[in-house]
């Protein structure tokens, strides 16, 4: 009998990630041929790339105006690939834009959908859940709380955990990483986290460089400064936004271990702050997009907090800077505290150690596996 062929749909570097651990577990376990869209980790992860992820992974709803033409001949492909190699089960995961559209394709071929990263109906555009409804065989949703606003209307749901839980540990110690970046392991370290695309890039870190300045210049606890580049970011993606007088060391490939060594940390919005919580990294959150795009997510984002830290405890556990409110001085007084005071960062530790319990799966083959076992059942 030959191999058992899957699509697999991953359009954002960070669910690309947990996309690439999916596929590897179940190549393992069926010996699956997965194809689809994705990213160099995916490839490696061996998945046959048919379309690159990099074509169309944007940041803001301007910018993704833009790249309309290339979205739809990727579509194309992936459709056609999927009528040509007749996959038993398409598994699409994050990237609504993209996916929900490819999914109507998919449908049309017959072909079962496991949606693995649920769109963030909770957010905005809630009224998706009804084409969700309509395509999804199963969704599989790494929050908690989405699990009963998808049974609430009819969608086949479970929550199997978050995969990030499984993962994000650090592979050497603090007092290591200083020895290997030539930081002083005894004084205060404060990380910068602007993002994961280049744009992204361009609206967070010209503002967290100001206020790492107004940080500096206040003697009271002395600091030192990384910027974490996430994978795929050079130094040289960040050249243009580091001043020549106040020293910042970029950190490349040892993400985790940086954010784990900070005392405090400035994180764009995102997957990072889920990162930063399950290490135990107090931190303020902030992002910026272009003026066009905030000015139509203003009348679509509805959420009574922008950071998944604040709304999986349904509180404001971390400072959360947004748009406007994202200013240098606003940023520096919210990360003074937790910069200078023991005391402080231990009360947020606390906060977030509750984020780790929320998050843990209650399948004892964690997330991942869970998920597995869940797409097996269409092979």
């Amino acid at each position: 009998m030959s191999a058992p062929r899957i699509l697999v749909s991953a359009g954002d570097p960070s669910g690309a990630m947990h996309a690439a651990r999916l596929a590897r577990c179940l190549a393992e376990r069926s010996g699956a041929q997965i194809f689809g869209l994705g990213t160099a980790a995916m490839r490696e992860a061996g998945v046959e790339i048919v379309a690159d992820a990099s074509e169309i992974a944007v940041v803001g709803l301007s910018e993704a105006l833009t790249l309309l033409p290339r979205a739809w001949r990727l579509l194309g492909r992936l459709e056609s690939e999927a009528e040509r190699r007749r996959p038993r089960v398409a598994i699409l995961v994050d990237s609504p834009d993209f996916n929900l559209r490819l999914g109507r394709r998919l449908k049309r071929l017959g072909i079962p959908i496991v949606y693995f990263i649920s769109p963030q109906i909770w957010a905005w555009r809630a009224g998706r859940i009804r084409q969700i409804r309509d395509l999804v065989a199963r969704m599989l949703v790494i929050f908690p709380f989405e699990e009963k606003l998808y049974r609430d209307a009819g969608v086949p749901v479970e929550f199997v955990g978050h995969p990030l839980l499984e993962t994000v540990r650090p592979a050497f110690t603090r007092e290591e990483f200083c020895r290997r970046q030539l930081l002083l392991p005894r004084q205060t370290l404060l990380a910068l986290l602007p993002g994961s695309r280049r744009k992204e890039v361009g609206h967070n870190l010209p503002g967290m460089m100001k206020a790492a300045r107004i940080l500096a210049l206040d003697r009271a606890a002395p600091q030192q400064r990384v910027l974490v580049a996430a994978p795929g970011l050079t130094p040289a993606d960040f050249r243009a936004y580091l001043p020549p007088d106040l020293p910042v060391r970029v950190v490349e490939g040892a993400s985790w271990e940086a954010i784990a060594a900070a005392d405090c940390a400035i994180v764009s919005s995102g997957t990072a702050t889920v990162e930063a919580a399950l290490l135990g990294t107090p931190m303020v959150v902030v992002y910026r997009v272009s003026a066009a795009s905030a000015t139509v997510l203003r009348r679509m984002v509805h959420t009574p907090h922008y950071s998944m830290v604040n709304l999986l405890l349904g509180r404001r556990a971390v400072p959360e800077l947004v748009q406007e409110d994202f200013t240098p001085e606003r940023v520096a007084a919210a990360a003074k505290p937790l910069v200078e005071s023991p005391e402080e960062r231990d009360r947020m530790r606390r906060d977030l150690a509750e984020v780790r319990l929320l998050l843990a799966s209650p399948s004892p083959a964690g997330a991942i596996g869970r998920a597995g076992e869940v797409i097996q059942e269409y092979l």
